[in-house]
């Protein structure tokens, strides 16, 4: 049995910088997203996730709703290539084609920065603001299978929080989804 150990970046604390490929060909860098955006929302994704697949479309609303005031989304797909082909560049750039995402796809293929945001389930939403503080993980909203339902929109009322000053709560919910697979090797 293999034991995995993952951090965690508390509520308060900076989030992991990262330098990591995307499906656009071009190096990410969370740094140079806090010199352009007032918030940045690191979701952890995977192409073959049923959750991820409920969320798309929800995540790209979110995405088009607050990226005129100076926010942007990043899907972080770091899960396990080892058991599926569905989970490396090429695929992602079909998976983002196909759901035509308005938002940057990178991958980590170390899973060092997934481990380090502490992601134990995809989606996750790692809301950080400017200054480089996670102010929000956890689920998009609590209702994933009707994404018309009534509920909590837990990221949506945290990025409205954050830009109006307003205290957001909650700052954290539990993880669900998908549970992430991590490299055995």
């Amino acid at each position: 049995m293999n034991i995995i150990e993952i951090s965690n970046t508390p509520i308060g604390s900076y989030a992991p910088d990262f330098e990591l490929p995307g499906i656009d060909k071009e190096v990410h860098h969370l740094s140079r997203y806090l010199e352009k955006f007032r918030s940045v929302c690191v979701v952890s994704l995977c192409s073959q996730c049923t959750y991820t697949e409920m969320y798309i479309d929800r995540l790209k609303n979110i995405q088009a709703e607050f990226a005129d005031r100076g926010f942007t989304l990043i899907g972080l797909n770091g899960s396990s290539s080892e058991d599926n082909s569905r989970d490396n560049l090429e695929q992602m750039k079909i998976f983002a084609d196909r759901h035509q995402l308005n938002f940057p796809y990178i991958w980590d293929s170390t899973q060092d920065v997934t481990r380090s945001f502490g992601v134990i389930a995809t989606p996750t939403a790692f809301l950080i603001d400017h200054h480089g503080i996670v102010r929000y993980k956890g689920q998009i909203d609590n209702h994933p299978q009707a994404a018309s339902a009534q509920g909590g929109d837990y990221l949506r009322n945290a990025i409205a929080c954050l830009f109006q000053g307003q205290e957001i709560q909650p700052t954290e919910t539990e993880q669900i989804g998908t549970v992430f697979r991590w490299q055995t090797t």
